[in-house]
């Protein structure tokens, strides 16, 4: 079965949203194993440049220690590439069989620091646009359950 580890800064304080992942996981759940870690994110005060730097190279020392080193790593980031769900469904496919764990991992409102992004296998975008982390957690844990039911043979997909 394939393990699925989602590595997300900042926390979850919209019930709405938390229980959407919930049920996305549930149903995901059944084709995989999956965990989430969820980190703090770095506090800023002035959102100067130089504050962010520092905050996303502290969010990034953060991240890197609790990559699975075994994992394909996946950094969500605005300059990835975007996959259809088919693809997205190949993808994990292909993991389950070279690597059998997977890690996206998702940013805090800032981004990801480079360092984040480099030491990942992929950069991977849902969107030119841009959505708050807290959100992307949601359609991340969506997209998943649809790619899973996809490579699974299930009917969720149309």
């Amino acid at each position: 079965m394939l393990k699925i580890t989602i590595i997300s800064v900042g926390g979850m304080k919209e019930k709405y949203f938390a229980e959407a992942i919930a049920e996305y996981e549930k149903r995901a759940s059944a084709f995989a194993e999956l965990k989430n870690i969820n980190l703090k994110e770095a506090p800023l005060f002035d959102a100067r440049d130089a504050e962010i730097a520092a905050a996303l190279d502290a969010e990034g020392e953060q991240i890197l220690k609790n990559l699975p080193p075994r994992a394909y790593k996946v950094a969500l980031c605005v300059e990835g590439k975007q996959l259809s769900s088919e693809e997205l469904a190949a993808l994990l496919h292909e993991v389950k069989e070279t690597h059998g764990e997977v890690c996206f991992v998702i940013g805090s409102s800032h981004g990801l620091a480079e360092k984040v992004k480099a030491a990942c296998d992929r950069r991977l975008s849902f969107s030119r646009l841009t959505f708050p982390h807290r959100l992307m957690r949601v359609i991340l844990s969506e997209a998943l359950y649809r790619a899973l039911s996809i490579e699974g043979g299930g009917k969720y997909h149309k």
